[in-house]
């Protein structure tokens, strides 16, 4: 099992797929990625030699920001919209689905579990 960028790239699958598993890299960076480092796509990962693997482990952290520093820097652009108070911010701030869709109905994924709210009821005369 090759390991990089602390991430654990399953033997069993095609390099380009294998990739994928690291957080930020997708298809066409990992099809990148292979493309600089000279090796097969379709190779497999367990056919990798130590010399492919250590030329895939440089491509990736001279070229893309992968796994933590990327997770991080997420995080702090989010915190700066927070901060400045834009309505992006606002939306992340509360909660609510951040890229204008329409919370009526949908929109359970960011909002959470349904909490009912009591009806009030009629005064009696």
């Amino acid at each position: 099992m090759a390991r990089i960028a602390g991430v654990d790239i399953p033997d069993n699958k095609r390099g380009v797929i294998g990739l994928t598993y690291i957080f930020g890299i997708g298809r066409s960076k990992a099809a990148e990625i292979l493309a600089k480092a000279d090796v097969d796509p379709n190779k497999k990962v367990s056919e990798w030699s130590d010399d492919e693997s250590t030329a895939i482990r440089t491509v990736i952290t001279e070229s893309t920001k992968v796994e933590g520093v990327l997770k991080s820097e997420i995080q702090l652009n989010i915190k700066r919209l927070m901060d400045i108070g834009c309505y992006r911010g606002l939306r992340h701030r509360r909660g609510l689905p951040v890229r204008g869709q329409k919370t009526k109905n949908n929109a359970r994924t960011r909002k959470g579990k349904r909490k009912t709210v009591a009806n009030k009821k009629k005064a009696t005369k």
